[in-house]
């Protein structure tokens, strides 16, 4: 450990890092504390003015940790571009966070169109195999790399909302799992975290009222929903070394509503 730097577990000095969904949000928070710890950051959602502001406030901080690489989950060429600028400016991809995500149907399943279903399932699971296995070949030849896929404890109980969204995101834990076993033996690492409410832009139909205020204030053992940055030490955990010794796993962080 140096004088100014992060602690040895923690620290990400000359790891490069893609992050999906990262112009806002849960995603954002992520990017700046894995800069923070020292990583090269991508930053990608659809549009390029939030991707070129976030990269721009980083660079303010840290000059050339970050770039921004505009891209749509739903493209597989974007994501393959994605991959490549990250790579031509970086030299490498160490860690890669599977954030972005869809959810555009709210109510019973009954009443789901096909077009949402399928466009649920393809950009919350689909994409994330995509943008995976377009990353692990380099992993796989240094024997070293983290996944990180963002779930959610949606994925682990039913909902009258949004139970379309929740079926993709237990589908990202089995999707963590199979791939621990699969890259494992090149001592790449994949894991899931799966977040409660958080005060996101992604997520405030489910908290911006007072049913929902209520709902945690009586409903999780810490009084609050979440904040993106709640959210993001974890996912520095899960790049660094501290977490060299954890695959296939769900991090549950949510206030304490699934205990």
């Amino acid at each position: 450990m140096t004088a100014t730097g992060p602690p040895e577990l923690f620290d990400l000095t000359g790891k490069v890092a893609v992050i999906t969904g990262s112009s806002r949000g849960i995603g954002r928070a992520i990017a700046e504390r894995l800069a923070e710890h020292g990583a090269k950051v991508a930053i990608s959602s659809r549009k390029a003015g939030p991707c070129a502001e976030v990269a721009g406030a980083i660079n303010a901080e840290r000059a050339g940790a970050a770039i921004a690489v505009p891209a749509n989950i739903s493209s597989k060429e974007d994501l393959q571009r994605l991959v490549d600028e990250t790579r031509r400016a970086f030299g490498r991809i160490d860690t890669v966070v599977c954030n972005a995500a869809s959810n555009p149907y709210y109510g019973p399943m009954s009443g789901v169109p096909d077009e949402a279903f399928r466009k649920t399932l393809d950009n919350n699971i689909i994409s994330n195999h995509w943008l995976i296995q377009m990353a692990a070949p380099e992993m796989k030849e240094r024997r070293d790399g983290s996944i990180i896929i963002v779930s959610s404890i949606g994925g682990l109980r039913g909902s009258t909302e949004i139970g379309v969204y929740n079926i993709s995101k237990a589908a990202d834990f089995q999707l963590a799992r199979n791939l621990a076993r699969e890259l494992g033996p090149f001592n790449i690492r994949v894991n899931c975290i799966a977040p409660g409410l958080v005060k996101t832009d992604f997520a405030r139909a489910l908290w911006d009222n007072p049913a929902g205020e209520e709902r945690a204030r009586t409903g999780t053992p810490l009084g609050r929903h979440g904040e993106p940055d709640d959210i993001a030490g974890a996912a520095v955990f899960l790049a660094a070394k501290a977490g060299a010794w954890m695959t296939g796993q769900t991090l549950l962080i949510d206030g304490g509503v699934m205990c």
